[in-house]
């Protein structure tokens, strides 16, 4: 366990293949799975495959928004905090932490009504960091990359 390091319930993470930066996340151990904010979502095909165009808003008041692309991993049915089962879409993409950068799978859920845009489920801390509830914010702040529009 030396090679783990230790984080706060909150941290700032990068999705460099989504574009986006700076986007502040809970690290949550007691949820499988991670998940990100969406405001809208559309499938498409590009060759042969299914790929899912969506939106992406953070800050205090959710505007600054992000446009992406990303093949779909797959859909799962996933059971949230109140223990409502909801299928899905899955991505596969990857995350910068702790000046770490790895692969985790991501759902694309509403999170409007969270505080965070972003849920870190320990799939992804597994083995790379442990969580100190009393800490926050612990790495510095990652260079902005400016969203679609500001």
């Amino acid at each position: 366990m030396a090679d783990v390091i230790t984080l706060g319930w909150r941290e700032r993470v990068a999705l460099p293949d989504l574009g986006i930066a700076g986007l502040k996340a809970k690290l949550d151990t007691g949820a499988r799975s991670s998940a990100l904010h969406i405001d809208s979502l559309e499938t498409f095909r590009r060759d042969g495959a299914t790929w899912l165009r969506f939106s992406v808003s953070a800050g205090r008041r959710r505007v600054s928004t992000w446009h992406s692309e990303a093949p779909a991993l797959d859909r799962r049915v996933v059971t949230d905090t109140g223990g409502r089962r909801s299928e899905r879409w899955f991505i596969r993409s990857t995350v910068s932490l702790a000046g770490q950068s790895f692969l985790i799978d991501i759902s694309l859920t509403d999170r409007r009504h969270m505080l965070f845009p972003m849920l870190l489920g320990r799939t992804a801390l597994i083995g790379r960091f442990a969580v100190d509830p009393m800490l926050s914010y612990t790495q510095p702040r990652a260079q902005r990359v400016a969203p679609d529009n500001p």
